[in-house]
């Protein structure tokens, strides 16, 4: 059963001029060390943020909470599989709401998807519940 779902479109131009303003601040208080190495291992550093921020709000609207009540940035990450699928990891206050929203008898999966075509990055976020077993 679906139990949330959210998308964000995000300026990849905007993220980049927030980059060369506020740099490593920005980037502290948003993105966890390892979003911080993938991107900085890319040519395209300001799109994978960009697609990491849309993520992450996406992720917030699939919780139904937007960034309010005590979440955080970095409670919502981005990860990925060694074939490449990103992820989303959720811990902190994140992992609370996920845990609060999933009925008894469920395993939760949040599945992500990420885009961009200068100059948009675009994420959508599913929550699924699968009975276990």
């Amino acid at each position: 059963m679906i139990l949330g779902i959210g998308t964000d479109l995000a300026n990849i131009e905007r993220i980049a001029a927030t980059l060369e303003r506020f740099g490593d601040r920005f980037r502290t208080r948003v993105f966890t060390e390892a979003e911080q190495a993938k991107a900085e291992r890319r040519a395209d550093a300001a799109g994978t943020y960009a697609k990491r921020w849309a993520a992450k709000e996406a992720c917030s609207k699939a919780l139904g909470t937007g960034l309010r009540m005590g979440i955080s940035w970095k409670d919502m990450a981005v990860t990925n599989l060694p074939t490449g699928q990103p992820v989303m990891r959720l811990t902190g206050w994140a992992a609370e709401r996920l845990a609060e929203m999933t009925p008894p008898g469920h395993e939760v999966i949040v599945h992500v998807s990420l885009t961009d075509d200068h100059p948009w990055a675009q994420a959508f976020v599913v929550i699924e519940a699968r009975p276990k077993g």
